[in-house]
């Protein structure tokens, strides 16, 4: 038996913006460190030219949350480490990469749950407005997927 592989073109793999999210922070300094830790900010969501379609949105009313899959800027590293020194732990203890969220990771990738609040039509297509975001004026956005409580929550789970 032998394995096909496919030469992947380098523009399939690259991830496309499909949106970027306007807020009040236009830095780093004063943006939570997690989402939903203050319900009452709130964003804006405006989809890139080419992913301001109707029908992308069709049944997103139905989900009272949604996960953003999103770019983090401003934190690259010329090496990849794999511990890092949280500032949740006072900044002094070395916790592996992957057992924290730290924005400093191999791929410059953060994921946010945040409320979906309502949509409107605007001059820019379609947009989505949010709460308990935790991302800086006009962060790159990759992807959104709605939340589903019957799969997403773990009310059980131990928190490190």
């Amino acid at each position: 038996m032998f394995l096909i592989v496919k030469e992947i073109d380098s523009e399939e793999r690259k991830l496309k913006i499909i949106a970027h999210i306007h807020t009040d922070f236009p830095e780093k300094f004063g943006v939570p460190r997690q989402s939903g830790l203050v319900k009452e900010l709130y964003g804006r969501i405006v989809f890139t030219p080419e992913y301001r379609n109707i029908d992308a949105l069709r049944g997103i009313e139905g989900y009272d949350y949604l996960w953003l899959l999103w770019k983090f800027e401003g934190v690259e590293r010329k090496n990849w480490s794999p511990t890092v020194r949280p500032p949740r732990l006072g900044g002094e203890t070395h916790m592996g990469v992957f057992a924290t969220r730290s924005p400093f990771r191999p791929n410059p990738i953060g994921l946010s749950s945040v409320k979906l609040e309502g949509i409107e039509k605007t001059e820019e297509g379609m947009t989505l407005l949010v709460s308990g975001i935790d991302l800086r004026d006009k962060t790159p956005i990759y992807d959104i997927k709605p939340y589903l409580p019957y799969v997403d929550s773990h009310p059980n789970a131990r928190g490190g």
